[in-house]
């Protein structure tokens, strides 16, 4: 009997919150994952279980040098990033590299191995949009200069980076916008509001909510 050979998907954060979940879910859809992450903001903790049962293969390395692989590679996945508010102040320019020089590397790992690509983007492409709810063809309201910028601008070079290897290289891409997210092994210093509501309550302490209270928000529960 011939075995069979099982595809192969690249998985950048794959140490991270969703990147972590990401790499579980191929896993058991029969795939052999090769994650990488240099550990800004993720943790072995996610995956050392994926590692131990010899399911999965891990790199340590920023995304932003370029990434070079021996093996055939069927699926890239490129959710490397920072993403938290407090990290738009602590890493701006390591997410403002990995928004452009590892998307870029990403894009070029998918071309040169044939490979469909997936960039994890962001609701933030829509900045503080004047249109609610956000429809694909609304462009947004972004300010480079404020303290989002970085992420904003991040994301919105790494979607442009990815239409062009489409268009001229013809990468098989997709992109995934994905809204406000929450659920297991997210950070609970993450600084953005479920996570706050849920550190305050540990800590017996009051609900902060943000100015009137008004606003309305899309959330995304990972698992």
């Amino acid at each position: 009997m011939v075995s069979q050979v099982k595809p192969v998907a690249v998985v950048s954060g794959a140490a991270g919150f969703i990147g972590s979940h990401i790499c579980q879910r191929l896993v058991a859809e029969d795939y052999r994952v090769i994650g990488i992450d240099n550990l800004s903001t993720g943790s072995m903790d996610n995956i050392d279980g994926l590692i131990a049962a010899g399911d999965m293969e891990f790199l340590r390395q920023d995304v932003s040098t370029p990434v070079l692989l021996d093996s055939e590679v069927n699926l890239v996945l490129h959710l490397a990033s920072p993403a938290s508010p407090d990290d738009f102040e602590r890493l701006p320019i390591q997410i403002l590299k990995v928004g452009g020089l590892g998307t870029h590397n990403m894009l070029g790992l998918a071309k040169a191995k044939s490979a469909r690509f997936l960039l994890a983007s962001t609701s933030e492409v829509y900045g503080d949009p004047l249109v609610h709810p956000q429809p694909e063809s609304y462009w947004g309201n972004v300010n480079p200069l404020g303290p989002r910028g970085v992420y904003d601008e991040a994301k919105r070079y790494a979607e442009a980076m990815t239409m062009a290897y489409h268009a001229a290289h013809g990468v098989d891409v997709c992109i995934a916008r994905i809204f406000n997210t929450y659920g297991p092994r997210m950070r609970i210093d993450d600084g953005r509001v479920v996570t706050n509501f849920i550190a305050s309550a540990l800590r017996d302490e009051p609900l902060s909510v943000y100015g009137t209270g008004n606003q309305s928000r899309t959330f995304c529960y990972i698992d």
